[in-house]
């Protein structure tokens, strides 16, 4: 398996701290430029007139480098107690496993199916805990129920990176903002067990790669269906992109509302969330970023 393979199965297995660390600042595009004499007081495409009257060559940012965490870090996403092998329709046993493929749970190959019993029990526990009388008629298959929707709730763990990019990667000669903006998301507070939902945005500066637009979505979908803090969240979608295409820049904004703010603790109904990753030019260059954030804002 290729380098740029396993750091794409081992992205959803880093913690918001390692995911800091991954990312190599110095490689991130800054905004130096030479100076040079404007022909006949007109600039071309490539330049820009300063104050004093020179014109500077506009230089192309790099694009944005991912080092890997360590030489034995093959988990370099790992968030430690999560599922670390993902399961995907290369997976022995998953060839014609119609889960991954159609994003629902009518999975079938006894390797996912093997979880329902034991999590069914699980349930009908806590319904015993609760008081409740499992056995009565509107509660009798209620324990199959939740434990097929949990699994759904938490299907990320099953899909890779790799395998939802699906080489949707172009070769296109581009440096232009590319924008997808509210993108629905649903994930599961992994404090309380309870969801959160909202929308992403994401903006990417591309460096002669584009990447499938759906495939943004896709995305948000693997790290999104799964025990989450949306902090973690927002920093996993910036970094799959720049895994994914290495562009001059990545940008996530994630707006969400929190039901374990909403339903209990403090109740608070009118509040959001808000969480950003900025990453290379939108980091570094206020025009860029300012770029995004108003596109992002435009109804």
């Amino acid at each position: 398996m290729s380098r740029e393979k396993k750091m794409f199965k081992l992205l959803s297995q880093m913690s918001t701290t390692e995911l800091n660390d991954a990312i190599d600042d110095r490689n991130f595009p800054q905004n130096a430029s030479t100076s040079a004499k404007c022909t006949n007081g007109k600039k071309s495409d490539e330049e820009e007139v300063e104050s004093n009257g020179m014109c500077k060559k506009r230089q192309h940012p790099a694009p944005l480098k991912m080092t890997p965490k360590s030489p034995e870090a093959e988990r370099v996403l790992y968030v430690p107690g999560t599922p670390q092998t993902p399961r995907t329709s290369t997976t022995p046993g998953h060839e014609n496993c119609t889960f991954h493929h159609d994003l629902e749970l009518d999975h079938k190959p006894p390797t996912r199916e093997a979880l329902l019993p034991e999590m069914t029990r699980s349930y009908r526990l806590l319904l015993t805990g609760l008081g409740e009388d499992p056995d009565r008629q509107g509660l009798l298959k209620t324990p199959e129920r939740a434990a097929k929707a949990m699994l759904f709730f938490t299907k990320g763990y099953d899909q890779s990176l790799e395998e939802a990019l699906n080489g949707a990667i172009f070769e296109e000669d581009t440096d232009e903002m590319v924008v997808v903006k509210d993108i629905e998301m649903f994930s599961m507070c992994e404090h309380h067990l309870v969801p959160f939902y909202g929308k992403v945005s994401i903006g990417y500066l591309p460096c002669k790669k584009i990447l499938g637009l759906s495939k943004l979505a896709r995305i948000v979908e693997i790290f999104s269906r799964r025990l989450q803090v949306q902090e973690r969240l927002t920093k996993q979608i910036a970094v799959a992109v720049t895994q994914a295409v290495q562009p001059a820049g990545v940008a996530v904004i994630i707006e969400g509302v929190h039901m374990c703010m909403v339903m209990r603790g403090v109740q608070k109904i009118n509040s959001k969330t808000v969480t950003s990753t900025m990453l290379g030019v939108f980091r570094d260059d206020p025009k860029t970023r300012e770029e995004f954030l108003t596109l992002v804002n435009t109804k």
